[in-house]
């Protein structure tokens, strides 16, 4: 199962959102049929940009609760101290990506940075 993370500014438009996740996509070798799910911090909810790209995905979005992007952050591979004052963690799309792939969710690389919006990839292993 891979868990695509989106991280972002306010107002992020939709286009902006797929662009990341479609950058991510490619840089790490997978297409869309590929992701079953895109997770987000639970305080990036109202963010239309996002919930609208999950949809026009066909994909399930996952508000990823505050604990739980904390207990995922020393998976964690980039760190940005504008997402650390916010959000207490070192990276928003990382940590929602880890936290809904599970105890056993590894990053296939670091965050992905298209303009407002942030990308990570992360597959849960050790599974049966």
């Amino acid at each position: 199962m891979i868990v695509a993370g989106i991280g972002s500014k306010r107002g992020v438009s939709v286009e902006e959102v797929i662009a990341a996740f479609d950058a991510a996509l490619a840089r790490a070798e997978l297409g869309r049929d590929d992701v079953s799910l895109v997770a987000t911090p639970a305080v990036k909810g109202g963010e239309a940009g996002i919930s609208e790209a999950a949809a026009l995905l066909g994909l399930p979005l996952v508000l990823v609760p505050q604990s739980q992007l904390e207990a995922a952050s020393s998976r964690a591979k980039t760190h940005s101290e504008r997402v650390v004052a916010l959000l207490r963690v070192p990276s928003a799309a990382e940590t929602a990506a880890l936290a809904a792939a599970g105890a056993h969710g590894r990053l296939l690389g670091p965050r992905l940075a298209l303009g407002p919006v942030t990308c990570a990839l992360a597959r849960r292993e050790g599974v049966v």
